[in-house]
């Protein structure tokens, strides 16, 4: 077998479509399931359609129809050696891309991309493709990322953006997010106020600046 060519991998709860044949070979039931969210996480829980491989590993599936908007929390993992790209390409000929990937960014409504571990190029490159491909994504969660700017990324129908525990030290370094209502951006290192008219026709409603260094500045809350 050629070795995965995935952005991301499911060591967490990915989920086929229901009343596939493969759940008897794993022997788990197709019981339903439900992520618990974090307690910091300001974002309701999602229902999940099933958890039939919740403890198999991707590899181990050949044919599958997860795609990436059914997974609870996706990880972007490291980039593959050079001889391990060449065997890949070698399986894959003839094959698009996208299909590979099982991807299907653009149609996620709600994602969990917390707590990635971004120290490889490939995996900071292919974080921000993914970004930029959710054109329907209404809730997302970028926890603990060490984000520094996400300028670059626009997010059309985003209303609320989890970005606690990042790197971002101003309001010019976040997403484009005309229709964003709940913005999160506590324990940052974001220094001023300068930035937030960017935000001025979105219909907000709450934003969180809690342990960031502009929240000692003089007048804070009243600006």
């Amino acid at each position: 077998p050629c070795p995965s060519s995935s952005g991301v991998t499911t060591l967490g709860t990915s989920f086929p479509k229901s009343g596939s044949s493969r759940s008897s070979d794993l022997g788990v039931a197709p019981t339903p399931c439900r992520v618990d969210p974090r307690p910091d996480s300001g974002l309701g829980s999602t229902p999940l359609p099933s958890s039939r491989f919740r403890f198999a590993s991707w590899q181990h599936l050949e044919h599958c129809d997860v795609t990436g908007d059914q997974l609870s929390c996706p990880r972007v993992r490291e980039g593959l050696s050079e001889d391990q790209v060449f065997e890949r390409d070698a399986c894959l000929e003839g094959q698009s891309w996208e299909e590979r990937l099982q991807e299907n960014w653009e149609n996620c409504l709600e994602l969990n991309l917390s707590y990635q571990d971004l120290g490889d190029p490939f995996q900071r490159q292919n974080f921000l493709r993914i970004l930029r491909r959710l054109i329907r994504v209404e809730k997302l969660q970028l926890v603990s990322d060490c984000l520094t700017d996400l300028s670059s990324v626009r997010l059309p129908r985003c209303k609320m953006l989890n970005l606690q525990q990042n790197h971002l030290v101003g309001l010019r370094q976040l997403p484009k997010l005309p229709v964003v209502e709940h913005l999160c951006l506590s324990e940052n290192a974001i220094g001023s106020l300068g930035g937030l008219g960017a935000l001025g026709k979105a219909p907000l409603r709450s934003l969180s600046l809690v342990r960031n260094p502009v929240s000692f500045t003089a007048d804070y809350r009243a600006r």
